[in-house]
């Protein structure tokens, strides 16, 4: 199913708020042990929600995705730490370095994943024999 320009954005936004809020909340008990590995799945994970609705195999759109979700990964971190100060109280965590380091690990592994599949789909496609109907 190949979705229209106004659903990948409706699509994008609906993805957007939904993790400002998750990051914005603090993690339940049982999950603060898991903080960073929660990190880079999110990240690996969004990386390929975003490559797979944009980018497919375009290595422009995959680096302005990795900066775009790096740079998200920085603010969110920032909003934690401002909301503290802003509301008097710990909603969530503060600005945690290792927080971001965990999202640029899930990023960084998104990638190579990624240039190794382009890769190879772009080596299978040159090496695969002409066919009589593609002549």
């Amino acid at each position: 199913m190949k979705l229209n320009s106004p659903a990948k954005i409706l699509l994008l936004l609906i993805f957007f708020g939904v993790s400002v809020i998750g990051f914005m909340v603090k993690l339940p008990p049982v999950f603060r042990h898991a903080d960073k590995e929660m990190h880079s799945l999110f990240y690996f994970s969004a990386a390929a929600f975003l490559n797979l609705l944009f980018a497919k195999r375009n290595i422009l759109w995959h680096a302005i995705i990795f900066v775009l979700l790096y740079l998200f990964g920085i603010a969110i971190e920032l909003a934690q730490e401002y909301s503290n100060k802003l509301l008097h109280k710990r909603i969530h965590g503060r600005y945690d370095v290792e927080d971001v380091q965990a999202n640029l690990k899930g990023l960084m592994l998104f990638s190579v994943c990624w240039i190794v599949y382009t890769v190879a789909v772009l080596t299978y496609h040159k090496l695969k024999p002409v066919t009589a109907k593609e002549v």
